[in-house]
């Protein structure tokens, strides 16, 4: 038998998500600006017949993180057509430009 104790596999990291984080927050609309360092990302829930929201969440990314984010995104999207079926992209009502935060740095 070995006292050795064995390292921790490199390059893994252990990620904790809690009861509150873990029920997520419902979102139909994301506002994204952009700076030359940062991606902004804005969670919004908009019910109908109501005239004002509130950002639920806002996540700020790396321009590489963005990138990242888009090809995850899009590879997930793949995934889940080919399970079930294309994903149908409504009309949307526009959106006020004059509607959300706007992006600074």
């Amino acid at each position: 038998m070995s006292d050795k104790k064995e390292a921790p596999n490199q390059g893994q990291i252990n990620i904790e998500l809690d009861e509150t984080v873990a029920e997520g927050i419902y979102s139909n609309l994301a506002i994204i600006n952009h700076s030359v360092s940062e991606f902004v990302v804005d969670f919004v829930s908009i019910m109908p017949g109501t005239p004002k929201s509130k950002v639920k969440s806002r996540i700020i990314l790396t321009p590489q993180h963005a990138k990242r984010l888009l090809k995850a995104l899009g590879e997930n999207v793949k995934r889940f057509e080919n399970a079930h079926g294309e994903i149908k992209d409504y009309e949307q009502p526009p959106i006020p430009l004059n509607f959300g935060p706007t992006g600074q740095a």
